[in-house]
């Protein structure tokens, strides 16, 4: 992919309830005239783009090093823009939308003729959703325009939660990074193919399964999203299911299974490592903590095993937080695929590039 040239990227603090109007019109003005903006939403941190300037959307491809068949999510303000992006609404459609909009759900729709494809991923299909973020709100709502925007990080990486993860991944590549503090959710929204039947979750995210099948009734999951190898996806209707996501720097297993038996095989896999001559970082939960070696391995905690909302905050920063300190594997505690537990389960197993041990 070519390179791009150094920018002078530009950081604006920002209050994450009331964004000053003045700081937001800075960013707006970049989007209008086809700049790049990092900015956060419930989930993560997005690069932001006009959605409908093709040559913008490339610009982000471009920052990111990303593949250009990886679709990029559309952000709206406004459900009205929806029937302006997409065609051939459903009206299962617009009763998702009412319930869990704005929030952490994107929808896959056919695309509208105004769409480019390289927003879509060359696709005839486009993703789309309304963050629950004021931010991420008032800067669409500014701009007058819809966001295309996938994740700010250099494709491949974990997820940025933080600006200061924006900054370690695209300061020089982009215009403008808004740093209003951490993401609220942590991992990316759920994503759900409409154009199926039944719908079909693609990603699974901040909206769980079983929220989404108390309303729709017959909904399935893609194998892609729960598989524990790799599930060739020759054109993939959604971020997440194709290319290498979410993954540190470091070597990465994840060890599933009973808790107990979890626990048991992630110290002897630390202290085979550690042995090695590797510095090892464990990725715990609360309930293991106590069992774990601190003084010879780097040990970290998702949070409790029965708030799967703290560690859904927690992956993407810890992940990047044992790169920063030099680890050269991270064994990870798998946890049940229950609620947010299934997009959790997703990303650490992309992470590690499917290095799975299963013990029962």
């Amino acid at each position: 992919m070519e390179s791009i040239p150094v920018k002078r990227t530009i950081i604006l603090k920002v209050d994450s309830e009331r964004p000053e109007i003045d700081k937001i019109s800075i960013a707006a003005e970049v989007i209008r005239r086809g700049g790049l903006v990092a900015f956060p939403t419930e989930t993560v941190y997005g690069l932001g783009a006009d959605a409908l300037n093709p040559v913008a959307v490339r610009d982000i491809y471009l920052a990111k090093m990303r593949p250009l068949d990886n679709p990029i999510i559309v952000h709206v303000a406004d459900k009205n823009d929806v029937y302006k992006l997409a065609e051939n609404v459903p009206e299962s459609a617009e009763r998702l939308m009412n319930l869990f909009w704005p929030g952490p759900l994107t929808l896959i729709l056919k695309a509208s003729e105004i769409v480019p494809r390289v927003t879509t991923g060359g696709l005839d299909t486009i993703a789309i959703r309304m963050p629950k973020h004021t931010v991420a709100l008032s800067l669409i709502k500014m701009s007058e325009r819809p966001i295309a925007a996938p994740s700010a990080n250099l494709a491949g990486r974990p997820s940025p939660t933080l600006a200061e993860h924006v900054i370690q991944d695209l300061y020089g590549r982009i215009d403008v990074i808004i740093d209003a503090g951490p993401t609220n959710i942590g991992v990316e929204s759920t994503v759900l193919d409409m154009t199926h039947e039944p719908p079909q979750i693609l990603r699974p995210g901040g909206v769980t399964y079983e929220e989404l099948k108390t309303v729709l009734g017959n909904i399935i999951i893609h194998p892609a999203a729960v598989a524990r190898s790799e599930v060739h996806v020759e054109h993939a209707r959604s971020p997440g299911m194709k290319h290498k996501h979410y993954a540190p720097k470091a070597e990465m297993i994840v060890v599933e299974g009973k808790f107990d038996s979890i626990v048991e095989k992630v110290k002897e896999l630390a202290e085979q490592y550690f042995r090695a001559g590797r510095r090892v970082g464990v990725l715990a939960t609360d309930e293991s903590l106590q069992e774990y070696n601190f003084s010879l391995w780097t040990v970290k905690s998702l949070g409790s095993r029965s708030n799967l909302a703290s560690a859904a905050k927690r992956l993407f920063r810890l992940l990047r937080e044992f790169d920063e300190e030099g680890v050269d594997i991270i064994i990870a505690e798998g946890v049940p695929q229950e609620g947010l537990g299934l997009a959790i389960m997703n990303r650490l197993r992309r992470a590690a590039g499917y290095n799975i041990v299963r013990v029962d």
